[in-house]
């Protein structure tokens, strides 16, 4: 099975390094304000529905039919986004679950998105699994982004406190 979750996705995808910190235990997104706005937004829309726990990863819910759902705070849908729903439905399908797609739902803009799943969605969650295996395994951090595309990473102090 495999030991990957839905951050490792949306952190490889953001950042590579930021993936590589986060696996050898470095968390400052504990302490992030984003990250607990993030948090009090999926907590308080869609209160009716129960997060899908595998172990690695948490699915903000499922219905009928294995639809795969999931709560983004951000006012902009993303690549990272999709990405990692792909991901829980490749989960979920090597769980023997037959996935339909998935929706990202972005309460803050009353917007949703559809994820589709078949596939190239299939072998693109796969490679994308392998690129962030490929990115943790490595024994030196990745290099980091120019600084402009860091503003508002919670690893910033991390990669540019000393420049």
């Amino acid at each position: 099975m495999s030991d990957i979750g839905g951050v490792h996705i949306k952190y490889l995808l953001h950042c590579p390094r930021q993936l590589w910190l986060y696996m050898r235990g470095y968390r400052p997104e504990q302490r992030s304000d984003a990250v607990a706005y993030g948090e009090a937004v999926d907590d308080t829309t869609y209160v009716r529905r129960r997060d899908v726990d595998l172990g690695e990863a948490k699915i903000d819910w499922v219905t009928t039919g294995a639809v795969v759902h999931e709560t983004k705070s951000s006012r902009a849908p993303s690549e990272q986004h999709e990405a990692q729903v792909r991901h829980y439905c490749l989960l979920l399908e090597r769980r023997g679950v037959t996935v339909q797609h998935g929706v990202i739902h972005y309460p803050l803009i009353r917007r949703t998105t559809t994820v589709e799943w078949n596939g190239p969605a299939r072998a693109l969650a796969e490679d994308t699994e392998h690129q962030a295996r490929t990115t943790i395994s490595r024994p030196d951090a990745p290099p980091r982004l120019a600084r402009q595309r860091c503003r508002g990473c919670s690893y910033i102090d991390y990669c540019w406190g000393d420049s």
